[in-house]
C-alpha cells in the first residue's frame, strides 16, 4: 500500500507536503512546523541519512522508509523513531507510529519547571531534581543527550535543541553542535577546547565569537 494512502487513514496524522528530492524536503522541514517525517535513504542528490544529519538539532523525528536494511546502522545515530522496510503493511506502519508517539511523549516527560532554576529528569522510573548550578554541560549523543552533573553522568532522550530552550540563556552556551556548557564551570580555555572538571570541551569555529562575548576578561 502506498505510503500516503496509509497516511490517510491515520486520523491525528496530517500530511504537510511531499518531495522527491532531500533538499526539498530540507526546504520544507525550515518553513513548516513538522513533528515527523517518513524519508527514504536512496534520494537523489544527498542522500536521507545526510539530510538526518543537517536535522540534527531540529526536534523533528524520522521514520526512515527504505527497500534495504544495510542502512539501519548509520540511520539510527540520528532522532530516529523507527525504520520501515518496503513494502510497508498498515501493521508495521501503525506499530512505527506507537514508537514515534512514545518517543515524543516521552520528551515531554524528561525535562519540566523551565522557568525555575532547576528541572526533573527521570532516571529507573524515578523523577530527580536536578539544579541548574550543578550542571557542567550537556552533550549530544544521537538521539540522547548525557547531562552531565558534578560526578553523575545522566542519559536523557532528547535533542540539545531541546535543552537550549529549557535552560537558562545567560547561564548556558553552546559551543558546539554537540556540546552546551554552563559558563561559570569553565576551568580553562585552550586551545580550541574549554577545559569543565578535567573534560575538554571542542569549541566550533561558528561559536568562538559569541564564547568571546560571554567570558570576563580582566
Amino acid at each position: 500500500m502506498a505510503l500516503t494512502q496509509i497516511i490517510g487513514q491515520i486520523k491525528d496524522l496530517t500530511l504537510i507536503g511531499e518531495c522527491e528530492t532531500a533538499m526539498e524536503a530540507y526546504n520544507l522541514i525550515q518553513k513548516e512546523s513538522i513533528d515527523l517525517i517518513f524519508l527514504d535513504i536512496e534520494m537523489p542528490g544527498i542522500t536521507g541519512i545526510e539530510l538526518a544529519g543537517k536535522l540534527k538539532d531540529k526536534t523533528t523525528f524520522i521514520i526512515y522508509t527504505t527497500g534495504k536494511t544495510e542502512y539501519a546502522v548509520d540511520a539510527f545515530d540520528f532522532n530516529v523513531a523507527d525504520y520501515l522496510i518496503k513494502p510497508i503493511s498498515l501493521y508495521r506502519f501503525l506499530v512505527a507510529i506507537e514508537k514515534y508517539k512514545e518517543l515524543r511523549n516521552r520528551k515531554a516527560e524528561i525535562i519540566s519547571a523551565p522557568e525555575t532554576e532547576f528541572f526533573f529528569i527521570k532516571d529507573k522510573g524515578i523523577l530527580k531534581k536536578i539544579r541548574l548550578d550543578d550542571i557542567l554541560y550537556f552533550e549530544a549523543m544521537g538521539d540522547y543527550v548525557k547531562v552531565h552533573v558534578n560526578q553523575h553522568v545522566y542519559m536523557v532522550h532528547s535533542t540539545l535543541k531541546i535543552i537550549e530552550q529549557k535552560v537558562s540563556p545567560p547561564k548556558f552556551l553552546r559551543v558546539h553542535r554537540s556540546y552546551v556548557i554552563a559558563l561559570n564551570k569553565i576551568d580553562s580555555i585552550e586551545d580550541g577546547m574549554v577545559v569543565i572538571n578535567k573534560n575538554g570541551i571542542p569549541v566550533a569555529d561558528a561559536y568562538r565569537s559569541m564564547l568571546n562575548q560571554k567570558i570576563k576578561l580582566l
